[in-house]
């Protein structure tokens, strides 16, 4: 048995040796299978954390959309893809609408558009981002998570435009 080499400042600060197919590997996938949505979502995954921009991934996640509705990767990537914060806080809220019980996407849709309202000083955006906020604090399982959102109600409520 070989025994793996002394761990350097270097090496110890990743979790091991990465197992994730290359971004080649995933584009071959796609061209082999290009009807296979998910190999279509881990392309468009690598994608958007190699830094390519929105608009490959948004093509490639609505392509996946398209192929299989029910792929919820799919329809976080395409969320996370658009550029515009209005239309990225309604294709969050499109995402929790299809999927009702996923509160990641459902903390995207709060966070998005608590940053919408900072950003355009809108109403609209601050209603539906304390709305949807107070829906995860009834949800929390967790005192951290309670208190986290108990925190961001607490300073929504008070912002003032």
């Amino acid at each position: 048995m070989a025994v793996p080499p002394p761990a350097t400042a270097e090496s110890s600060s990743r979790e091991g040796p990465s197992d994730e197919p290359s971004i080649a590997d995933l584009e071959r996938a796609v061209r082999d299978n290009p009807t296979d949505a998910q190999a279509i979502v881990r392309l468009a995954n690598a994608y958007w954390l190699d830094g390519h921009g929105p608009d490959v991934v948004g093509d490639l996640a609505e392509r996946a959309r398209t192929l299989d509705p029910s792929n919820r990767g799919a329809w976080h990537l395409w969320a996370l893809a658009e550029s515009n914060p209005r239309a990225r806080t309604q294709r969050w809220r499109e995402v929790t609408e299809y999927f009702p019980e996923d509160d990641l996407a459902r903390a995207s849709l709060a966070d998005n558009a608590a940053s919408l309202a900072g950003a355009e000083h809108d109403p609209v955006a601050l209603a539906l981002a304390l709305e949807t906020y107070q829906h995860l604090r009834d949800r929390a399982t967790r005192p951290e998570q309670r208190d986290a959102l108990d925190a961001a109600l607490l300073a929504l409520k008070n912002w003032r435009f």
